[in-house]
């Protein structure tokens, strides 16, 4: 492991992002737990020190957004060449992060790579684990940043499917745990879903959303816990039809990526799935869309096995509908849909493209 790297330079704070946020709400929070009884807990808004355990793909790609958003960060990772090639990573993302806009005072410098856990997160005001996915090692590590962490501190993982209730099982104060999912690369996507388990206290649901917003994310705090959360449940619908179609012969992995890239993908980077599919619906929105497509449901156009459509779900879905449009009309999210996919065909040279082969 390499030696400890201090830093200098005066933290700043950062700037703050304007994401989505939920209601955070976890299952049987537990009372009296330092983050409720300690009036000394550092406020989201003020964290300088992050620590981030982990220093892969994606403890990597952490650090280098915690860095880039003016944050003090030290890390650590038991590889024995862990420090160098985290700096290669930060050092890659760096200049993508100059192009999205640097905190005022954010600094490759201010990263120290340590050489145990215990002094990564000494000092820290907030703790990042982001190990590889095997469940007991995420368990003892877990408990062993419980024990080493500063008392009411908040502490959250990056996994991408395990439950905080399934994790969170051997630490002392299971209270501060949550997940923070985030998206390859984190220093790039926005997304980040935080959910507590069982025994996590409510209080550090809230204050780990409020300091992800702090720190530049999107947030949705989820309201229960689901294996695998919410994008990846909805990435991994499609990546199992996309293999079911190449093993059948049905596609292939070229029509497959183009099929998203040239079709509905253009159309997700502007709006989701649900709000997409409203405006199939024309000016009717949801509601005349599910009467007029609700009985493909049946038909085997994928072999995930469709919910019924009742009254709850389609009143649901309708009404879900209605709340994320926030007053526009169907004419304004048309509008709105419109110039987002010809900004998105723009910014990745598609019109270019046509306009050169004219």
């Amino acid at each position: 492991m390499t030696s400890p790297e201090t830093t200098s330079p005066e933290p700043t704070t950062p700037k703050t992002g304007t994401p989505q946020t939920g209601t955070p709400q976890t299952g049987a929070p537990v009372t009296a737990s330092p983050m409720t009884a300690s009036p000394e807990i550092t406020s989201p808004e003020n964290v300088r020190r992050v620590a981030c355990v982990g220093a892969g793909v994606i403890g990597g790609g952490w650090v280098a957004h915690f860095l880039a958003r003016g944050y003090d960060v030290t890390a650590w990772d038991p590889a024995p060449d862990a420090g160098r090639k985290l700096r290669r990573l930060v050092d890659a993302a760096w200049p993508a992060l100059t192009l999205l806009g640097l905190a005022e005072g954010a600094s490759t410098d201010r990263l120290t790579v340590t050489d145990t856990l215990e002094q990564a997160v000494a000092d820290a005001e907030f703790v990042q684990e982001s190990a590889p996915e095997k469940l007991d090692l995420k368990r003892d590590l877990l408990a062993r940043l419980d024990a080493a962490t500063p008392p009411g501190v908040v502490i959250a993982s990056s996994t991408s499917g395990y439950p905080m209730t399934d994790m969170q099982t051997t630490a002392a104060d299971p209270s501060r745990l949550v997940v923070g999912h985030p998206f390859n690369p984190p220093y790039l996507i926005p997304l980040v879903e935080v959910v507590g388990g069982e025994h996590t206290d409510a209080t550090a649901v809230a204050w780990a959303s409020r300091f992800y917003e702090v720190a530049g994310k999107s947030v949705i705090t989820m309201d229960n816990e689901v294996p695998g959360f919410i994008a990846n449940r909805l990435q991994e619908a499609l990546w199992r039809e996309a293999l079911h179609m190449v093993a059948a012969g049905e596609a292939t992995v070229r029509d497959i990526d183009l099929s998203i890239t040239e079709g509905p993908g253009l159309r997700w980077a502007v709006m989701g799935p649900m709000l997409t599919f409203a405006l199939a619906g024309g000016e009717g929105g949801m509601a005349h869309m599910l009467d007029h497509f609700g009985p493909s449901l049946k038909s085997p156009w994928t072999r995930l096995e469709a919910p019924e459509l009742d009254k709850e779900l389609y009143d649901a879905v309708v009404a879900g509908c209605d709340e994320a449009a926030d007053g526009r009309s169907i004419a304004d999210l048309v509008a709105e849909r419109d110039r987002g996919v010809i900004e998105v065909l723009r910014a990745t040279g598609r019109l270019d493209r046509e306009e050169d082969s004219r």
